[in-house]
C-alpha cells in the first residue's frame, strides 16, 4: 500500500516543540483489551513504552504478552480478523486510526521474531530488500545501507567476505542478528523482539543481549522474554503479564525493572520472578 491522501504520516513529531517529544514515550498504550474474533486476548493494559529504553514482557506461556508485542505494530491482524477497545499511540499518533498506513507503521515499528527468518536470497539481498521496495536502487546507497545495518547488528565483521552467499548458511545466531540487522536497514524507531533468543545457545545470545544494550542508543526496544535474568539484564522498565487463568491477559504490574525483581509491589509479581510458579 503506498500512501494516500489524507492518511496520517506514522511518526511525524514535527507538531510537538521539543521539550514536549523529549517527555513523550515512544508509544503509549491505554487501557487495550484485543481479540482476535471473538476471544479476547488481553484485557485493559495500560503502559507507557519509554525512548531509548528496553522494555521486558514477562508472564507465562498464553498470558498474552506476544499478542500485546504484535498489537504494538498491527502484524496480530496479519493472521486473522481482530478488534481492539482502548488506544494505542506512537509518538502521540493512533496507530488504530482508520487513516493510518499500515506499511509506513510496520516500517517505522520493526519487528524481530522468535525463530531467524532469513529470506532464502543472499545476505546482502536480505538487508537490500526493505530499502528496494521503497525504491532505492543506487546501487552505492544500497551498499551503505547493507553495510551500516550490518555493523549496528555486530555482524558486518563476520560476514562482510561473504555477502553474496545465501543467508540461510549462516549460524542460528548470526541468523537473528542478520534478521536484526534487516530491520535496522529501515531505520525503525521501534524495535519489537518476540523471544529473540529462545532458540539460541548462551554464547549467540550474549551477543544480542549486548546488541540490545547498544542498540538502544538510537532507537526504542520492547523484548518479549520467558528468560527472567534475561529481562533483569538487559530491560529498563517490565511489565508482568497475569498467570492467573480466569483473568488471562491483563497486566499485574508495571515498572522500572529494579523495581519488579527487587521490590515488587503485587505478591504474584515477586512469587512469578523468585521462579515459584509460571
Amino acid at each position: 500500500m503506498s500512501p494516500e491522501s489524507g492518511q496520517s504520516r506514522i511518526g511525524s513529531t514535527t507538531q510537538y516543540g521539543t521539550q514536549a517529544l523529549e517527555e513523550m514515550p515512544a508509544m503509549r498504550v491505554r487501557d487495550l483489551s484485543f481479540y482476535y474474533g471473538t476471544r479476547k486476548v488481553l484485557e485493559g493494559v495500560s503502559m507507557d513504552i519509554a525512548r531509548n529504553k528496553v522494555t521486558a514482557l514477562i508472564g507465562p506461556s498464553g498470558c498474552g504478552k506476544s499478542t500485546f508485542i504484535k498489537a504494538l505494530n498491527r502484524i496480530g491482524e496479519l493472521e486473522t480478523e481482530v478488534h481492539i477497545t482502548g488506544k494505542v499511540e506512537f509518538f502521540g499518533q493512533d496507530i488504530y486510526s482508520s487513516r493510518v498506513n499500515l506499511n509506513q507503521l510496520r516500517r517505522q515499528i520493526g519487528m524481530v521474531f522468535q525463530k531467524p527468518n532469513p529470506f532464502a536470497m543472499s545476505i546482502y539481498e536480505n538487508i537490500a530488500y526493505g530499502a528496494r521496495i521503497t525504491g532505492i536502487n543506487n546501487k552505492s546507497k544500497l551498499d551503505e545501507i547493507v553495510e551500516t545495518a550490518l555493523r549496528g547488528a555486530a555482524l558486518w565483521d563476520e560476514v562482510k567476505d561473504y555477502l553474496k552467499k545465501s543467508a540461510l548458511g549462516l549460524s542460528g545466531g548470526q541468523q537473528q542478528r542478520l534478521c536484526i540487522a534487516r530491520a535496522l536497514a529501515i531505520k525503525p524507531k521501534v524495535l519489537l523482539m518476540d523471544e529473540p533468543c529462545s532458540a539460541l545457545d548462551p554464547i549467540a545470545t550474549m551477543k544480542i543481549e549486548e546488541l540490545i544494550h547498544s542498540l538502544k542508543n538510537d532507537l526504542t526496544i520492547a523484548i518479549v522474554t520467558h528468560n527472567m535474568q534475561q529481562a533483569s539484564r538487559v530491560s529498563d522498565f517490565t511489565g508482568f503479564f497475569n498467570t492467573d487463568e480466569s483473568r488471562i491477559g491483563q497486566m499485574v504490574e508495571f515498572g522500572p525493572t529494579e523495581q519488579i525483581f527487587n521490590a515488587a509491589k503485587d505478591q504474584r509479581t515477586r512469587d512469578y520472578v523468585a521462579g515459584r510458579f509460571g
